[in-house]
């Protein structure tokens, strides 16, 4: 597993073995993200994605994490067995990471009131939640803190759980860990029903870890990915 050291910013790889306490993001993917080859270069921190990694890092190193996993930077993504391992490995990291924060960027932290658990129509309108890779992210882990455009947070998956489950259609045990195998086939489809992705097949890779299933990748497939699934 390639981890992100949060003082240094610099990749370092673990074998399963060795892979200590992370963190791990959650976001949606903007402009410019820095990847695993630009992270390697002085050019990383010319990117508008560059911010976004180095305030990850911060906040995790604030919270006494060495080690972050961010998935624009932390993948080989032009290695197609990488890929594929990392596709099915993804739904375990974020459930063995101590923290996730959940970066929502259009949620304005003008909008977020902290001194109650509601939230505002700002936060639930988040594109956060209509991206399908962060189906899994939001239920895989244990913690999940979300934070605003600020990286200020707004509050944890434990005390938004009602505001969630309202948003997603998930029910409130599931948020907060019950085993997915309690919950049918269709429910956990109809989670994902009105998730979008950027590429069809995406939608067949984001399901594995729900489904808890091993499916290798393979390149042009399109929607047949889900009739394999």
């Amino acid at each position: 597993m390639r981890l992100l050291h949060t003082e240094s910013i610099e990749l370092r790889e673990f074998s399963p073995r060795e892979v200590p306490g992370y963190a791990i993001l959650s976001h949606t993917w903007g402009e410019e993200e820095v990847t695993l080859q630009n992270l390697k270069t002085i050019e990383a921190t010319k990117l508008q994605g560059y911010k976004k990694v180095s305030k990850a890092c911060f906040i995790a190193a604030k919270d006494g994490f060495d080690y972050i996993w961010i998935n624009t930077c932390c993948i080989d993504k032009t290695s197609s067995a990488e890929l594929s391992e990392a596709l099915n490995s993804m739904y375990r990291w974020y459930q063995e990471a101590e923290e996730c924060y959940a970066y929502l960027a259009d949620v304005p932290h003008s909008s977020v009131n902290r001194t109650t658990s509601i939230t505002g129509p700002e936060f639930r309108k988040s594109r956060w939640f209509t991206r399908g890779w962060t189906l899994q992210e939001l239920i895989a882990p244990s913690s999940v803190i979300f934070l605003d455009n600020e990286w200020q947070e707004i509050g944890t998956k434990l005390n938004l759980q009602r505001d969630i489950s309202k948003i997603t259609g998930i029910p409130d045990s599931f948020l907060l860990g019950d085993d997915l195998r309690h919950a049918s086939i269709t429910q956990r489809i109809s989670w994902a029903s009105k998730r979008e992705t950027t590429r069809i097949k995406d939608l067949a890779y984001y399901l594995m870890g729900l489904f808890g299933i091993y499916m290798p990748m393979l390149y042009g497939e399109g929607e047949r990915a889900f009739i394999r699934l």
